[in-house]
């Protein structure tokens, strides 16, 4: 069904709006969109069973489409394509395009409109996308010349994809659409080159670098596509390394150097390494508030270089010792030629003391449930996460010996991200499989997208969903920080049975409820022929640690769970509030 209406594409005929906006995608090499149609796009839709080598995959809600260009965009760093009609079409998009704003991911949504001479008139299904979505795109086009139609799209694909990746918006009225069109298909812009850091920047953060006695490496998000230069760099200059969520895969986690995951819910040695530090070099990252804690706190004995594409970020959290604007690739080659390898043998010794506060989960729970899961992942395994607790137990879990193999949505943390991210994924690269971990919550966000593995015959996506009954993560901070007063988190009254809803869409669905049960469930599970859903029924209350509190400093982080007990909460506020006061 995936072809439908393309088997017997009739002649492409004259040459329209519509036509030339699938005709400059093609000639851009993208081969797959995930889209929504509606009255205000009809006209593309229509054009595109002229163009066959264009697959369109029709999801089940444009928020599925925009999430599902997410994930094959994160899976292969190249561009993901969705579209709408316009009105509540568009509108639905939003969502993922601010998620991957936040993320740098290189997405390019089209969207239909009302008629030009009808815009601006409250027209039926009419809404000002371009301005809605200003704050949320790196750039975003209303098309009011046909003419100009396939410049412009271009123009998107390529601003998209370079520098600092991002989503651009392309809408276009319905009369453009239609209007005939008489210039020619552009050729793809060439990638622009990357952006060397000056000589002098290079040389200042060598000099630091030769100088520390404590130095670690962070690098996050923006280092994914230099992972082997930072490999390189990190072992000849023998610094361990920090991955940030984004930045999980940047550095293989079997390396000795490698410390885990940063900020709220990061490792012992990571959070500890960062507090100790005195040079620290980070990497395509932007300090976000869930990495460092509590700005005045965060790595306070540290001389800090920022390798950094995007000026804008550069000491825009974190003071910045030593600027170094440029592309991460060609930095961490230049540091690496000047590597001068120091032994730190006191150094090494605290942090292996500090490697040696893991705590592997070994009473049956979330935690427990997910590393069973990931324990299972083959190294070229493409894992997705949705957003709560077993995200952040699968971000501590997991392990990734190469980049783009772990989706989650960062920035923005955007429950009903995982199902979609996945499927766009799995379609990406059939031939791995594309497993997703989410929440009982954040699944029923976007269920429908089940459809979509329906339709498309998908056989290589596996979902986990961790059912707690809870909204977890709002759940856990009420139990700490207000009394367990448990406020509109409940949802075990009034989830369905997963499994029949897996069979409504046809996909095979495995349940475990206790430990014993488990590993036969992951078995049949991973075995399946055909994408599967396993749900892992756990005991409703259980907590994510280490956990730095809110507004606490990362040396200030709770290692592991406390005891359960009436006055748990207040001694959480209270380290809150001292945090808060420092």
């Amino acid at each position: 069904m995936a072809d439908n209406g393309k088997q017997h594409a009739p002649h492409r005929g004259d040459m329209t709006g519509a036509k030339a906006l699938w005709a400059t995608l093609a000639n851009h090499g993208i081969s797959t969109v995930f889209g929504y149609p509606g009255g205000a796009i009809m006209p593309v839709y229509d054009a595109l069973t002229f163009y066959p080598e264009v697959r369109h995959v029709l999801t089940r809600h444009e928020q599925g489409a925009a999430h599902a260009a997410e994930g094959w965009a994160k899976a292969t760093g190249e561009i993901g394509v969705c579209m709408a009609t316009s009105g509540p079409g568009a509108t639905n998009l939003v969502t993922g395009l601010a998620d991957a704003m936040l993320d740098s991911v290189p997405l390019l949504a089209i969207t239909g409109n009302v008629a030009s001479h009808l815009m601006g008139t409250d027209a039926f299904q009419e809404a000002d996308i371009t301005g809605i979505t200003l704050p949320i795109t790196k750039h975003n086009y209303v098309v009011r010349d046909v003419e100009e139609l396939p410049r412009i799209v271009a123009e998107a694909i390529r601003i998209a994809r370079s520098g600092r990746p991002g989503p651009v918006l392309v809408d276009i009225p319905k009369d453009i659409q239609l209007a005939a069109f008489h210039g020619e298909i552009p050729a793809p812009h060439a990638r622009p080159e990357a952006h060397a850091p000056s000589p002098e920047s290079i040389e200042r953060a060598l000099e630091l670098l030769r100088g520390a006695k404590k130095p670690v490496i962070m690098a996050g998000g923006g280092s994914l596509d230099a992972s082997a230069e930072i490999t390189a760099l990190a072992r000849a200059w023998d610094i361990p390394v920090i991955t940030t969520l984004m930045g999980l895969g940047a550095f293989p986690s079997s390396d000795p150097l490698w410390l885990g995951m940063p900020g709220m819910h990061g490792s012992v040695a990571a959070n500890r390494a960062i507090s100790e530090a005195d040079v620290l070099l980070g990497i395509g990252l932007r300090f976000d508030d869930r990495v460092t804690g509590r700005v005045n706190g965060f790595a306070p004995n540290a001389a800090i270089i920022h390798v950094e594409l995007d000026a804008a970020e550069i000491g825009k959290i974190i003071r910045t010792h030593v600027p170094v604007r440029g592309d991460a690739t060609q930095a961490a080659l230049l540091l690496t030629q000047g590597a001068e390898p120091t032994a730190r043998p006191e150094w090494q010794a605290q942090i292996e003391e500090w490697k040696s506060r893991t705590v592997t989960p070994e009473t049956y729970g979330a935690g427990y449930a997910v590393k069973a899961v990931v324990d299972r992942l083959r190294p070229d395994d493409i894992l997705s996460s949705d957003v709560g607790q077993h995200q952040m137990l699968a971000a501590q879990l997991a392990r990734f010996e190469k980049p783009r193999r772990w989706i989650n949505s960062g920035g923005l943390g955007t429950m009903g991200f995982g199902l979609p991210a996945a499927i766009g994924a799995g379609m990406a690269e059939p031939g791995v499989r594309s497993v997703v971990i989410a929440g009982d919550g954040g699944f029923q966000m976007t269920a429908q997208e089940l459809a979509t593995l329906k339709m498309y015959d998908v056989r290589n996506v596996k979902i986990c969903i961790i059912n707690n009954s809870f909204l977890g993560m709002v759940r856990q901070w009420q139990e700490l920080f207000h009394e367990k007063r448990y406020s509109e988190v409940w949802l075990g009254d009034s989830n369905p049975d997963f499994i029949k809803l897996a069979d409504a869409y046809d996909v095979p669905g495995y349940r475990a409820t206790t430990a014993e049960e488990l590993p036969a469930a992951i078995d049949a599970w991973l075995s399946d022929p055909k994408s599967a859903l396993l749900e892992v029924v756990v005991p409703h209350e259980h907590g994510v640690f280490p956990m730095v509190p809110a507004g606490a400093a990362l040396f200030e982080m709770i290692e592991t769970e406390p005891a359960k007990s009436p006055d748990l909460s207040a001694q959480m506020q209270d380290a809150a509030e001292e945090a808060s006061e420092a």
